[in-house]
């Protein structure tokens, strides 16, 4: 699905009177529209927080979003600047630096793992109990060789499997609950919202992913091109400030993530509000990214190793 939502609003809350008078002055920001790609989870609240809160339009930004699945499939448009900025997992960005196919750098992190936010999953009945029990079987998950994989692996190897023991297959978190009826497939990796609505649905959790061997892990954030970054210094310093702003309040406030999530994904209010949410603190800690990045390169999704410190963009190291 590919949903333009126009992020324009009044709000309160100055940047400081020297940046604000920066940003809208003449010729202040290089570029005023952006386009935003977003994925229909509780990272993406903190963009839609500022939104809400007019913090884009005291910037003298005017956003607008698109849903999307995988960054992997919108790197033509952040290539050629047509999308300015998206949400991606620490993993997806790692894996697309190590292709060559672009270069980009973690512009504001989003959240960090905590337990009960993202899962594999089973259908009710199913024979499958443990991670165990997965030898030979099929598992659903939205991207090949990115977080749920890699997170899935860890404790598939805590329960003495090999990651060639199981079948990886890629389905879409909205169609992974029928997959699973329909038994297309075994079991299903699920983050919230998908995983409260599959547990509504009869589905049985046998792998907490963001627990034990892989608890604390960065799942993702906000992610931008190097070239971008160069050629739009004004407007990503703009839009950073609004981002940031709004990431704070998503780490103090979780009123404030429930009111926006029911607006960008299918989640009703009370769905939202009960939901687990991992933390969302205003950086990540390097070493847990250098811990996932040295994970993907021993599982061989990366052929080169990362020294992590070079991710991130200076606004947010």
């Amino acid at each position: 699905m590919a949903v333009a939502l126009a992020l324009s609003a009044c709000g309160g809350g100055g940047g400081g009177g020297e940046q604000q008078a920066a940003a809208t002055s003449p010729g202040g920001l290089e570029k005023t529209q952006l386009l935003v790609g977003v994925v229909p989870v509780p990272s993406s609240a903190p963009l839609f927080i500022a939104e809400k809160r007019g913090f884009f339009k005291e910037e003298g930004l005017t956003v607008k979003t698109e849903i999307i699945q995988a960054p992997q499939a919108v790197m033509p448009k952040i290539i050629n600047g047509s999308m300015d900025a998206f949400l991606t997992s620490y993993v997806s960005l790692m894996a697309i630096n190590d292709t060559g196919a672009a270069k980009l750098k973690l512009f504001q992190h989003s959240q960090e793992a905590a337990p009960g936010v993202a899962g594999v999953v089973v259908a009710k009945g199913s024979p499958v109990k443990t991670a165990a029990d997965l030898k030979g079987k099929t598992i659903a998950v939205n991207v090949l060789k990115a977080l749920g994989q890699t997170l899935t692996n860890a404790h598939l190897q805590e329960a003495g499997l090999k990651p060639e023991d199981v079948k990886f297959v890629a389905v879409p978190f909205a169609d992974q609950l029928s997959a699973l009826s329909s038994g297309q497939v075994d079991a299903a990796w699920l983050v919230e919202p998908f995983l409260t609505a599959a547990k509504k649905h009869g589905a049985t959790e046998i792998i907490d992913t963001t627990d034990g061997v892989t608890a604390g892990v960065p799942i993702d954030g906000w992610g931008v091109s190097e070239q971008w970054l160069a050629k739009n210094p004004k407007t990503a310093a703009a839009f950073h400030r609004a981002l940031a702003k709004a990431q704070e309040i998503a780490g103090a406030d979780r009123k404030a993530i429930d009111e926006v999530v029911p607006t960008y994904t299918q989640t009703q209010a009370d769905a939202a509000a009960a939901m687990k949410l991992g933390e969302f603190s205003m950086r990540a800690d390097q070493a847990s990214v250098q811990k996932l990045a040295d994970l993907l390169h021993g599982y061989g999704y990366l052929k080169n190793k990362v020294d992590v410190a070079r991710l991130f963009a200076p606004s947010a190291g």
